[in-house]
């Protein structure tokens, strides 16, 4: 990167930005901070600057931010986090000498073993030694009479012109490479939260939607217009809108979705298809993406029939950007797409016998030399699944781990899990670096859900021939102001019709409550907001049958609790006023567009589907001192199902016998006891009939994997709810108490977490009490068993 100057070149380089001049004028012995420092060093090298537009470091002013870019574009510094500079900070003679060595290419070798001839080498930081020997070795760092180097003492303005006059007395730059600053923008999981609304309280919510996202997008891209913006899928379905353009409006050829008129709006480059894409059947999902004006993209999903890819399986994006030396180029960025195999599982009613689908690590080990091949610089890859974990079994579900070992992939957004990345992940997954956001080198991000982040990936380019190589990435997620109602008035208007009709359509009453219904206890006791929900599907199921051969089958139904601070989120719960009941009240207990299922089997698989249920609860020990946890945060909510028309116990004291993927994990655990049909212990070889939802009947967890499907309806389990309410006209929304948790000992000290809204509704004689705050706003309570 350097070479040898002669001493008329140093003396111009010296004066140069008048660096000897500028430095030792305020005070020769006052020392110099890291800002200061590189300004001094890049004013010495005279190389031309940027504009500074590219610098991630959030604590740099505008002022230092072309030096500071150029100083990471020559490899010379890296920060003390992804985020953060510290350009106020003095600067020690080790880290000095350590900036100047790295802008020296050498060939030769210099151990670590050289710093041990000074005195005081042992002060030396581990992660430095290598650095320090490199600048002892090409003569940069000299030591001083006493035989130290006093690697931690601050540098002096006028010791600045010794070390750069060091260091160009035998070195001066070459050209520096040109490279490009490409930034990756990705949403994921919107599920048609575009405007900041909550249509299932009808109120404004200041915690979701993309046109609060979109404000980051704004802000991102005015700071490196060297831009693209993907989504990574589940846009289409989710709220009330979803359901309102899909059932009630009834979207038509010609017609705009709100998801894509939002993301038109904000020139989305390309689009991944998420699992919730495919609820409402192909033809619709082709009616949704034909007027797209980016391409939509998915490498795994096949036609059953053809065995041909369904849909289009990257793109390359040819996109004209600025290079560091302020000159248009182009960059070709392959992007690609998968969703998980569990689809055909999931949606098994509108897709058995139409597709296949390829696992998802196969698929982008196929479709990324095809980019590569077709000329891409940069490889991105639209994952939608979750982080999962380092060992791959064909068709599992969570891949983004695994996919970001796969060589030439320069970048991932991920979700499907709704999480956020960087943030926690499994301790067991190896080169995973928080702060840069990277795994296995890679930058990934995983946005939230429902526009609550917006992922940033900052890729560093640099030209290589007539190509461009991926030399450095970072990875973070930006979240969305809550405080305030600002939003991004050109995606609020693409979607004002459907919004508004949305509105007027959940605003329809259907009947009333005469109590309060809500969900916070609702996987703790038998809860009124799962009891509305299997009445009105046993009942449903029931008018099914009559003169049918399944008549005097008895009837039973299984519901979960869907919003039960899912994922962490301690505002996620149903609250219900008493009173007027409206399609948003329903909406709200009923999130998903299931329809209805009906499935016969017998009573040991009814056993075995509450034992899978049981498997929410971690284990109590009835002597263990202090607080136990009653609640695995690892089971998703719905998949906690509770089966009405028998009675039964769950005894937390012994083991689960499944883990949450529905795995025996305890051949003989039994945590449920006393399992009973009409009063009388339950014959395991006696057949029912379970009304449930399609998701549940074509999953695989036990129970439900030795049923016999005898129908997949095609209303809607919230039409059910509707039409059951609207024919009651008023229901008491009280559980009836088909279950319990076997008696533990009153000095077991039993907790749980919920909102902390619950409180408010706690009856004084409740064995349920509020203790205070618990973890990430929830609060915590604790729990005594009914004796």
């Amino acid at each position: 990167m350097w070479k040898k100057l002669s001493a008329s070149a140093l003396t111009l380089s010296l004066l140069a930005g008048g660096v000897a001049t500028e430095l030792v004028a305020a005070s020769a012995n006052e020392d110099i901070t890291r800002g200061e420092f590189v300004k001094a060093m890049i004013d010495a090298l005279d190389v031309p600057l940027g504009s500074g537009e590219t610098v991630k470091f959030q604590d740099v002013p505008d002022s230092l931010k072309p030096y500071i870019e150029k100083a990471v574009e020559l490899k010379l510094i890296k920060g003390k986090t992804a985020t953060q500079f510290a350009p106020d900070e003095k600067i020690t003679r080790s880290h000095a000498f350590i900036i100047a060595a790295r802008g020296i290419e050498s060939n030769e070798t210099y151990p670590a073993s050289l710093v041990d001839q000074y005195k005081d080498g042992n002060k030396i930081a581990e992660g430095s030694r290598e650095e320090v020997a490199k600048a002892i070795g090409l003569g940069l760092l000299n030591g001083y009479e006493d035989g130290t180097i006093r690697p931690n003492n601050f540098v002096t303005k006028v010791q600045v012109q010794n070390i750069l006059k060091r260091f160009l007395e035998e070195y001066s730059p070459v050209e520096a490479n040109t490279t490009v600053a490409l930034r990756i923008l990705g949403t994921s999981d919107i599920h048609t939260n575009i405007v900041n609304y909550d249509y299932y309280k009808d109120v404004e919510a200041n915690n979701l939607g993309l046109a609060k996202t979109a404000l980051l997008i704004d802000e991102a891209r005015e700071e490196n217009p060297n831009t693209l913006l993907f989504d990574n899928g589940d846009v289409i379905q989710g709220t009330p809108l979803g359901s309102y353009v899909q059932s009630v409006q009834k979207l038509k050829d010609g017609d705009i979705h709100p998801s894509v008129a939002a993301m038109t709006a904000l020139d989305y480059d390309a689009a991944t298809y998420g699992n919730h894409e495919f609820n409402y059947g192909l033809s619709y999902l082709d009616e949704v993406t034909d007027d797209a004006a980016f391409p939509y993209l998915n490498a795994n999903v096949r036609n059953a029939t053809t065995k041909e890819l369904m849909y289009e399986s990257y793109a390359i994006i040819e996109k004209e950007m600025v290079d560091s030396n302020g000159q248009p180029t182009t960059i070709k960025v392959g992007v690609t797409g998968i969703v998980p195999p569990q689809i055909l599982k999931w949606d098994k009613t509108v897709l058995e016998g139409k597709v296949t689908v390829d696992d998802s690590v196969e698929a982008v080990k196929t479709v990324v030399p095809q980019m590569k091949k077709a000329g891409a610089d940069v490889i991105v890859v639209l994952s939608h699944s979750g982080i999962g974990d380092a060992k791959h079994e064909v068709g599992e579900e969570n891949v983004t781990y695994l996919l970001s070992t796969i060589p030439d992939v320069d970048a991932i957004v991920t979700g499907h899990a709704h999480d956020v990345f960087p943030g926690k992940v499994d301790a067991s997954l190896t080169n995973v670096e928080l702060e840069k956001g990277t795994m296995n080198d890679v930058p990934v991000v995983m946005p939230g859900k429902f526009g609550s982040h917006l992922g940033v990936i900052d890729l560093q380019l640099e030209k290589k021939g007539d190509s461009w190589d991926v030399t450095a990435g970072t990875g973070e997620v930006r979240e969305i102001e809550k405080e305030n109602s600002d939003v991004n008035k050109a995606v609020v208007d693409s979607v004002k019709e459907a919004h508004d009709g949305t509105i007027d359509y959940v605003r329809q009453a259907v009947g009333t409550t005469e109590a309060t219904i809500h969900s916070y206890f609702s996987q703790v006791q038998d809860d009124p907001s799962i009891q509305i929900v299997t009445n009105a599907q046993m009942d449903y199921v029931k008018g099914k049958i009559k003169g049918t051969q399944y008549e005097n089958l008895p009837v039973l139904s299984a519901g979960a609790p869907f919003k039960a601070g899912t994922r962490s989120d301690p505002d996620y719960y149903t609250y219900i006023p008493k009173g007027e009941l409206a399609i948003k009240n329903v909406a709200d207990l009923y999130l998903y567009d299931n329809t209805v299922a009906m499935l016969k089997l017998t009573g040991a698989d009814v056993k075995e589907w509450l034992e899978m249920s049981a498997g929410q609860f971690h284990q109590i020990d009835v002597n263990k001192a202090g607080e136990q946890q009653l609640i695995n945060t690892d089971f998703r909510s719905y998949n906690y199902d509770v089966i009405d028309g028998v009675t039964y116990e769950i005894d937390v004291t012994q083991p689960a016998k499944y883990d949450t993927s529905g795995n025996v994990v305890n051949e003989e655990a039994s945590r449920i006891v006393n399992l009973q049909y009409n009063g009388k212990p339950i014959d395991l070889k006696q057949e029912f009939v379970v009304a449930t939802n399609n998701y549940r009947a074509s999953g695989t967890l036990p129970g439900v994997r030795n049923a016999t499907a005898i129908e997949n309806y095609t209303d809607e389990n919230r039409q059910v709810i509707i039409d059951y309410i609207l024919a009651e006209k008023t229901i008491d929304p009280s559980a009836d108490g088909n279950w319990k948790f076997t008696s533990i000992p009153a000095s077991v000290e039993v907790v749980f977490e919920s909102s902390k809204k619950a409180v408010d509704v706690l009856e004084k004689d409740s064995n349920i009490k509020y203790l205070g705050d618990g973890t990430s706003g929830f609060g915590k309570y604790s729990l005594k068993s009914n004796q």
